[in-house]
């Protein structure tokens, strides 16, 4: 008998039977060894016997072995496919030759396995463009799928149901009116608290009640209301849509001639759209509030000085500029959640993943809109 490599240690050895017929010999606990023989010591056994035709094994001595001694089992056994040797498993355990033959009952999916190398620069930069162009050219068509749909609307052809849009009107406005006025009570409170330890420094903390009015109405209102309804609304629409396609519901408004960016998408669009300025004026109320409580208990002056002086900081142009903003959020809100919705996948992990795309991609469009917004109006001396 010849040993192969390492046998005293791995408890593996290797005969020939017969004049084509190579035995292993498998004695001993290979549960408890901390590293298997690879299939490199069999295939050296080959080579030295070049004219062994099958392989066989003899496991009497064989103690407790787990799936690791499967998978040598199966090395084995794809070796002797790629040499066209016979393998025989009769003197294996049963319970190793009935989870080979498991293994063995469904063949391999193509191009199941990852790939172990990396794409070349050149086709990941072309792939990741050809992903933005397609991503880019979705966006639009359900631009255009949606002023298409508004047209039908106003043309009175459109399927469309306005119970749909009030009860997304009650959804995304006064049940929304909870968590807008308390976050924007605080954004208030943070912005006079912040205003009134810098600004009386000089003596001028009467003028928290203009910091606070003019950052409100302009900026922090319309803003802070849209990133709340992105959280809350859009992160809705997108899951409500997307488990509709995962269960075939949208298809099968299809197959009926429905088009669900008339019955599904434009109600919600209209109903957030309409909901945002109402939202932002109250948004910005609650946070002026904020500002009155924080002058009034940190500050010297009275509340009709602060009444006075709010008044007199809020333009007109200054209120519908955040009033326009708001109604601009309330458009991308809407855009990106039912957009996101419309492309998810068909399992519950890509409803998921299309909530966080929304959530992430409409909080991205305000932040980067409300520059574009400042850039404008700076330009317009707005």
């Amino acid at each position: 008998m010849t040993p192969l490599e390492g046998i005293a240690r791995l408890e593996l050895a290797a005969d020939r039977k017969s004049a084509d017929t190579l035995l292993v010999k498998l004695s001993g606990n290979w549960r408890a060894q901390a590293s298997l023989p690879g299939v490199e010591a069999i295939e050296r056994a080959f080579k030295g016997d070049g004219g062994a035709m099958a392989l066989e094994f003899d496991a009497s001595g064989l103690g407790e072995w787990d799936s690791r001694f499967v998978a040598f089992i199966s090395k084995c056994s794809s070796l002797c496919v790629a040499r066209k040797i016979e393998f025989r498993a009769d003197g294996l355990p049963k319970g190793v030759r009935g989870l080979l033959r498991l293994a063995s009952a469904v063949p391999e999916i193509k191009d199941a396995r990852r790939a172990e190398s990396q794409a070349p620069f050149l086709q990941r930069v072309g792939e990741g463009a050809m992903a933005a162009s397609g991503g880019a050219r979705d966006l639009f068509t359900f631009l255009g799928e949606n002023v298409l749909a508004l047209i039908n609307l106003f043309r009175g052809r459109a399927q469309f149901r306005w119970q749909d849009a009030l009860l997304v009107i009650q959804e995304c406005g006064p049940q929304a009116l909870g968590i807008v006025a308390l976050i924007n009570f605080l954004i208030g409170l943070i912005l006079a608290f912040v205003g009134a330890t810098a600004l009386s420094r000089f003596g001028a903390s009467i003028y928290v009640a203009d910091m606070v009015a003019i950052g409100t109405v302009r900026e922090m209102g319309c803003i802070m209301t849209g990133i709340i309804l992105c959280g809350r609304t859009g992160a809705a629409f997108a899951a409500q849509l997307g488990t509709m396609k995962v269960n075939e519901e949208i298809s099968a408004l299809q197959t009926f001639g429905i088009s669900p960016i008339e019955f599904l998408v434009l109600p919600r669009m209209i109903a957030l759209i309409l909901m945002m300025p109402l939202l932002c004026v109250f948004a910005d109320l609650i946070s002026i509030a904020g500002g009155f409580f924080v002058s009034l208990s940190m500050l010297d002056g009275t509340a009709t000085e602060y009444i006075h002086r709010t008044v007199e900081a809020i333009r007109l142009k200054s209120f519908l500029l955040g009033i326009c903003k708001g109604s601009f959020f309330g458009f991308l809100v809407a855009y990106t959640g039912c957009l996101r919705g419309m492309q998810c996948g068909s399992n519950a992990a890509a409803v998921g993943a299309a909530t966080t795309r929304a959530v992430v991609a409409g909080i991205t469009a305000i932040i980067a809109s409300d520059g574009i917004f400042a850039v404008i109006c700076n330009a317009l001396h707005i």
